[in-house]
Parts: structure tokens; sequence; C-alpha cells
């Protein structure tokens, strides 16, 4: 299929094709018929790409004051290295579609395929979309109408904020698409509406819906007429630029105790001399309208109460394509520029160009699709351009997120063994850009076509955390070899299928292995090497500077992440047991009340850990800090010895008196254990992390979690791997 997309780092705007993605739970698979160009908003984005790297900056003040945190923890050639690979990823245009649904994943009862809907797909041939960001197209409202819903939706959201009356006075300051469904709503609500904008064709257009008076040049002169000097009752403003002089304008139209809704992206320095006399009140209008921007409603899709929320986005949605289908919205009157998908690099020409006024841009997708596409996932495999042929290992990667992209990709291209076969991603988009960059041949969707794949003998997944037990044990069952990303799974539920999976397999299975990078670490193996040398149990004490991250991040979910213990803690619970040579046999935890600094209580913990050769170690998985301090330190004594690690950078060593301290570049040990997994696959070689290895160490940190809920010790079993 066709997708728009929109390069960061060139500013170039290219209709790619790109694999279909698949319907995940709670989502949505449509096939699109027609997208709206959101002209200004697009716009915009396509002019910030398009500047310098010093522009970009400029706009951006808080992400250079992020990267320069980065440079000074983490060094200044790999903070550039990051940045360029961000900057390499291109942008998904567009948010207002329509089409048909192809397929609902789990969890979706309220839509069925065959169904025409709206939403706020991007522009592309197949969109997955999370159910509550759909809503059905009423009657026979063409899709090139029906298209402007979600658009519609952010126009209506402001109005409902303006809180108008059958009989205000509504002043629209703006009269691009915003503007002009604004008129038609507030029309539709028995408003009289006076509105404004430097182009005397919008002006008329909006005169033509509706307004009562439209003006380029004197607003405040107009409502002073219209409203027998008392000023409009509430004010919208549609307009879309840096400017303040719109709010400043809102503030002299108004009445006094009026309100002043901020719909477009407009400058917001309050004028105080003219909104205090007035007692004037300022809201800003959120997108399509309560729901946007919460992963539970959006992402989970756990609606709000009707009777609480009466109108959500969705409903918002709906509600704009109820008034297209009366005729009170008539949208396709704003359709100036039409373009099928495969040129729509013309259509933002257009906009670059600035020759022309366009208002409604609607792109046009082919009317058939393939009927076998939801149940035939070869379908969507893309060829990518074909770099020169290297290696023996033919390798399939599982999941293209920002850790694979920026960690273990750019560390598998420097594998001379590897050769990259299929990368494959739920969405599709980052699977062709990065599978271009990393040298992949072919590109999809589905982990089906990485499994059935011939030349495929490595499998490296790096997805979601709650899909890695199941992905990882389909990926030995096709007789593969994997590469796991930590965790290994979220819960003792999923713990147990995949070790159940694996002894099923006995001595057919596969090599695999968890990726506990640090283990590999020059700093890592040096102290390992140091401590070996003294015999008898050890004590450890492993501080882990977590840092604070938000409350709603995935990785805290625990359905999805399985949280910061299970996600992060576990490598400091696998270094430990490294480090001492003796897996982990009982584990305590205590964390701090929840509620904290950071927000919860399993992110602020001391991890007690006992070993099977009686050493201990004290983990302190602490989020309540700066990230700006080092990050990891460890001080690990025993038999008359101590080393320290310091951040993966240093290693002070003490033995009969004497200190050494050795600085090396930082090295977490990415690199060397992809390495080492793939030599190991090419030669035959188990594992060079050791099944029961991993298997210990993901059963530890389950037990952690058992034991903050308990409030007592938990045993960990510490059994060969099978």
């Amino acid at each position: 299929m066709k997708q728009v997309l929109q390069h960061v780092d060139s500013g170039a705007t290219e209709v790619r094709e790109v694999p279909a993605p698949i319907a995940g739970a709670g989502e949505v698979l449509v096939a699109n018929r027609a997208s709206l160009v959101s002209v200004g908003t697009e716009k915009m984005l396509v002019e910030f790409t398009r500047k310098t790297l010093l522009g970009k900056a400029r706009e951006r003040p808080d992400q250079v004051r992020r990267v320069l945190q980065k440079m000074r923890q983490e060094g200044v050639f790999e903070t550039l290295r990051q940045v360029r690979a961000r900057l390499a990823e291109p942008l998904q245009l567009g948010y207002s579609a329509a089409g048909v649904v192809l397929e609902v994943g789990a969890g979706v009862s309220r839509f069925r395929p065959g169904d025409r809907v709206a939403s706020n797909g991007p522009h592309a041939g197949v969109v997955a979309v999370p159910q509550n960001l759909v809503a059905r197209i009423p009657g026979d409202v063409p899709f090139e109408e029906a298209c402007y819903g979600v658009v519609g939706s952010i126009a209506l959201q402001g109005v409902r904020l303006a809180l108008p009356h059958v009989g205000d006075r509504v002043a629209v300051v703006g009269l691009g698409l915003l503007g002009q469904v604004t008129v038609m709503l507030l029309r539709a609500s028995g408003c009289r509406v006076l509105a404004t904008d430097p182009d005397p064709a919008r002006c008329a257009l909006a005169a033509g819906f509706g307004a009562e008076a439209a003006t380029g040049a004197d607003l405040p002169a107009l409502v002073l007429e219209r409203t027998d000097g008392q000023g409009a009752d509430a004010v919208l403003i549609t307009a879309s630029t840096e400017s303040n002089g719109p709010l400043d304008l809102a503030a002299e139209v108004a009445r006094r105790k009026a309100r002043i809704v901020a719909v477009g992206a407009v400058g917001l320095q309050v004028p105080r001399r003219a909104f205090y006399p007035k007692e004037l009140e300022l809201v800003v209008s959120c997108s399509y309208g309560p729901g946007r921007y919460d992963p539970q409603y959006e992402e989970r899709g756990r609606d709000y109460p009707y009777a609480y929320v009466r109108w959500t986005e969705q409903r918002n949605i709906e509600a704009v394509l109820e008034q297209i289908a009366a005729g009170a919205l008539p949208v396709g009157r704003l359709t100036t520029h039409s373009f099928g998908i495969e040129e729509a690099d013309r259509a933002y020409a257009m906009l670059e160009s600035g020759t022309e006024s366009p208002l409604g841009v609607v792109l046009r997708y082919p009317e058939t699709v393939p009927s076998d596409l939801p149940r035939e996932r070869t379908v969507p495999l893309v060829p990518l351009p074909r770099p020169a042929a290297r290696g023996e290992v033919g390798i399939g990667f599982v999941g293209a997120g920002n850790f694979a992209s920026l960690v273990l990709l750019p560390a598998l291209a420097a594998v001379p063994g590897a050769r990259p076969r299929v990368l494959c991603s739920a969405g599709g988009v980052s699977a062709v850009t990065r599978g271009d960059r990393h040298g992949f041949d072919r590109a999809c969707t589905s982990i089906d076509d990485v499994l059935s794949d011939p030349s495929v003998q490595a499998v490296f997944v790096a997805t979601r955390h709650d899909l890695h037990a199941e992905q990882g044990l389909a990926v030995l069952r096709a007789g593969k070899a994997l590469f796991l990303e930590k965790p290994l799974s979220i819960s003792p539920a999923q713990q147990a299928a995949f070790e159940e999976g694996i002894a099923a397999l006995g001595a057919s299975c596969p090599p695999w292995m968890v990726g506990f990078n640090r283990r590999f670490a020059p700093a890592a193996r040096e102290v390992r090497e140091f401590l070996a040398a003294a015999p008898g149990p050890k004590t450890l004490s492993y501080r882990f500077n977590a840092g604070p991250i938000p409350a709603d991040h995935w990785t805290r979910d625990p359905e999805v992440g399985g949280g910061r213990i299970l996600g992060e803690a576990c490598h400091a619970i696998d270094l430990s047991s490294f480090l001492v040579g003796a897996p982990v046999v009982r584990v305590h935890a205590e964390a701090v009340a929840p509620g904290g600094a950071a927000g919860s209580g399993e992110d602020q913990a001391f991890l007690l850990l006992r070993f099977a050769d009686g050493s201990v170690a004290s983990v302190g998985y602490l989020a309540g800090g700066d990230k700006s301090f080092p990050k990891e330190r460890i001080e690990a004594f025993g038999g008359g010895r101590i080393a320290v690690l310091d951040d993966f950078h240093a290693v002070t060593t003490v033995a009969g008196g004497r200190s050494r301290t050795r600085k090396m570049d930082r090295d977490k040990g990415h690199a060397a254990e992809v390495a080492a997994f793939v030599e190991a696959v090419r030669r035959g070689e188990p594992s060079p992390v050791p099944a029961a290895a991993s298997l210990n160490a993901s059963r530890a940190a389950l037990a952690c979690l058992e034991s903050l809920a308990t409030g007592v010790p938990v045993a960990v079993e510490a059994r060969a791997a099978p």
C-alpha cells in the first residue's frame, strides 16, 4: 500500500510503498477511501522539517536541553549518532480519514468488517486505529465528506467550550478550514456569527455558510455595530500563527465576562490590560475533545462513562458526521483540490509554493483492497533496496521501536556474520524505513512472515514486553535461534508457559538467550574476573539511579510493560548473579510508600538477593533522583578484595593494600552481546548467555514483585535449564 511520509532530516515529502499494518488488540483495520489534508497543521509541519538543524533547534529548545544532558551522560559522539538516527525517522502525515473496516482486533465489539467509518488514521491505504478514534459513518455520506469528521471534531470541541446559546453573538477569528467549519457549527447552534480573515474570498465563503458578516478589515467596529456596542458573547480563535495578534483582537471585541476559546495554534501571551477590566475567560481547546492524549482512553479503549462525560472525542466525531448527514455541515463545498494518493507529493508541493489558496485538500484511494489481506499476511511483504550480500546467518528482526533502532539494529549491522533478511514491525512504516537503513531485504508487519522465511536462521524479538514470552516461544517452535530482549515475561503465567514450551521442545530446542547486555560489558567482565580470584561468598551493593518517568508511560502499565523492576531492574539482578557466579535462590524487596516523588513505590525499592553460594546483593533501584547523576555504581566485597564499577566507564580494584583504577569508554555490552549471539549461531554453539541464567533472572524479577506485594522473602528456583 502507499503512504505519505515526511522526512525530518531532508524535508522531503514522499509517497512510499509500505506493508499494511495489522490490527492489534483494541484496534480497527481500515482501508481508506479518502483522507483530508489539514492544510494549516500539515503545512506548518512540512515547513518545520525543511528548516536547517539550527532552525529546528530554535523552535524546540526543550529538545536541545535534553540533547545537552545526554551528551554529558553518554558522550558527544554517541549522542550525535542517536540524534542523527532520530532525525532520519520520517513522520506520518494526516489524521482525518474515512474508509471501510477490513478487520477488528481482540476486544473490539462496536465495529465489524464492512462498516463505513471515519478515523484519525494517517494518509495511507490501510490504517490500524484504536477503536475510540473510529466512528461509524451514518447514511450514505460520501467518503470525500466523511473524511472531514476528525478535523470537524476539533472545531466542534472549540464550539462546545465556548458554551454558546441560541441568539449569542459569536466572533470567529481566522477562516481557514477550522474557521469555516466553526461558522457552520455556530449557525447550526442558533448563533449570530461575526467573522474575520485577511482573505476576502474566505470571508465571502463564510458568509455563504451563514456568517451574519465577515470582514478582512475592522472586526472591532463590525462587532460593536452588530452587538449594540456590547461586544461578542464569545470569541473563537481558529487562526494558525505564532503572532499574539489574534488573542489581542479577541480581547478587544469580547464583551465583559465573555469567553475566549483558542482552537488554533496562536500566540498566548495574555494581554492583562485588555483581560483584567473585562474579567475575560481564556480557554485552550484540546484537539478532538475529552480523551485526547489519554492512553487509557485512546490506546486501551477504556471509554468514559456516558452520563459523566457526554462528549468524548469519539462522540464528537460521531456528532460531526451526523451533522454532515443532516446537511447542516456542507463540508463538500470546502474541497478546493483533490488528488490520488499516488500524487500526494503534488498536493504538498502546492501547499509549499503558496501560488494557490487551498482550503479543503482531499486524497483519494483505490476502491478495492485485496479481499484476503486480513487473512494472508504474505501479501504485505515489501522488498527493500538490496545491499551487497554479506554474512552467513540470516537474521529476522521483530519489533522496530526506539531501543531496537538506536541500539540493537546498529549493533547488528556491525556484525560481519549477520545477513539481515526480514524486519517486522506492526505499524509498517518503521519496518520499511529502518529496514532500509540497516540493510534488510524485506519489510513486513506479521511475525508469521519472519517465522516462515527459510532464509532466516535466527530471530531477534524486541517488541512490547507483554509479547515477549509468546513470540519468543513461537520463534523456537519454528526451529530458529532466539535473541529475546528483556524481560522474558511479565507474569508468572507467561513465565510458566514459556518454560513448559521449551521443556516440550527438549533437545530439539534451538539456542536462545535474553538480552542481558551488561554481563558483556568490558567493565563487568573485569570485575567478575577480579572477584573470581578470591574464594568464598561475596557482598554487592548495586545503586541504580533509574530516574523518574511519566506515570502513564507504557513500561509502567502492568499489562503491557510489566513495570520497571521487570523491565529494567532485571538487568541489575542478572549482572549481580553474573558477578558472583551463582544463581539467585531468594529475594526480599521493600519499596517506599506509593505516591512519592516519582509517583510509584515499585520504582523506588531495595531488592535483597541471596545467591546459591551464600553471596548477597543489595540492589537499590531508585527513581526518585536526578537523571543527570551517573546511572549505575556497583561495590563488591569478598575474599579480602574490593571492586567498584562506576557507570561502566571506570573500574577500581583493591587487593593486598593496593588500589588500581582503570578508565575506559562507557560500554554497556550491547554490541558484544549481539556479536556473541550471531557467532554462536554461526558456529552451532550454545547460547552465550546460558538458558539457566536467563530463566533464573526472570524468575527472580517476578519474585521481587511478589515480595513487594506480600512483604515477605520469596524463594527462587535455580534449577538447570532443560
